[in-house]
């Protein structure tokens, strides 16, 4: 078998090990940024991705990550914070790790190699026609990663593959490739460490750029955020007052008035007359913030009071 990009040795790793630490460290994080940069080659079908995800959550579909390792670790990070940060709902995500629970705990190697049990886990998810599966693995290869694209595909769901070497099977299954043809590692075959760099830069972008399409960012605000601490509504306030201009006790008032929901409170700002009446303008505008405004006599290019003399400002 022919040796992976993945499994090869990095141009500087020969006599990494008897170096000086600060040379040491410099290389580690020299890996980083090169494995870093490669995601940008990636762009177009990361957009695509986007547009595929965007649609099924719309309609109401669910989104399911499906991953093995360390690749599994980045599925979890970003599948876990898409409610905090987006408002998606928790039973409209899956995250399918092999091992399951006791890959937490162990890490074992085993269970990636174990399709039958990718197969079960996307079965027990219910994912079907409507519904988008992610699949990440760093060589393309493991079986977890592509049985459970395989699947997902027979069930009718859209299936979408992150690789790191190019022409991997998992590349060629899926429905739409990323294809993130990081370096070869510092300490080879740590995907850990550049590839998995570049998979949590490639789902951020990924899960951020589903989020905009739904309608949950707008000027750089996260306004579907579910504010369930302190912080999160402290943030919820500062943004109501950021994109309203009105002071944060204000603000606080009106979120009391959405029940928490941030988007709701700025059409309450605008000059909807009930939560109820702000959350119909939302719905028919598609939970875009900014045609919704509109909706209520505010231009979208042109924001004026009563949005605040601070924050009123033309686009350029």
């Amino acid at each position: 078998m022919a040796e992976t990009r993945t499994e090869a040795l990095h141009q500087n790793a020969t006599g990494l090990d008897i170096q000086a630490p600060d040379a040491i460290l410099s290389h580690l994080v020299g890996a980083q940024v090169e494995a870093a940069k490669i995601v940008r080659n990636a762009i177009p079908s990361i957009a695509i991705a986007a547009e595929i995800i965007a649609d099924r959550l719309r309609s109401g579909g669910k989104l399911a990550y499906a991953a093995a390792g360390s690749s599994g670790l980045m599925a979890l990070a970003d599948a876990l914070e898409l409610p905090g940060t987006f408002g998606i709902r928790r039973d409209r995500i899956a995250i399918l790790i092999a091992g399951g629970d006791e890959a937490f705990k162990t890490m074992a190697g085993g269970p990636e190699d174990d399709g039958e049990e990718a197969a079960k886990a996307v079965a027990n998810a219910g994912l079907g026609e409507g519904d988008c599966l992610i699949a990440i693995s760093a060589s393309g290869s493991t079986p977890y990663a592509v049985r459970a694209v395989e699947e997902a595909a027979r069930r009718g769901a859209a299936t979408i593959g992150i690789a790191n070497n190019p022409n991997s099977v998992l590349l060629r299954r899926a429905e739409t490739s990323i294809l993130l043809e990081t370096p070869p590692e510092l300490i080879a075959g740590s995907t850990r460490m550049g590839a998995g760099t570049a998979q949590k830069i490639a789902l951020n972008m990924l899960s951020t750029l589903t989020a905009i399409h739904l309608g949950h960012v707008h000027d750089g605000y996260m306004v579907n955020l579910m504010a369930d601490n302190i912080k999160l509504r402290d943030r919820a306030t500062r943004i109501v007052a950021a994109i309203t201009g009105r002071g944060k006790d204000e603000a606080a008032r009106l979120l009391e008035k959405s029940r928490g929901a941030v988007k709701t409170a700025i059409l309450l700002a605008a000059g909807a007359d009930s939560a109820e009446t702000a959350e119909k303008i939302l719905e028919e505008a598609g939970q875009k913030l900014r045609p919704a405004l509109s909706v209520l006599g505010h231009d979208p290019e042109k924001w004026e009071p009563p949005f605040g003399t601070d924050h009123a400002r033309t686009k350029q």
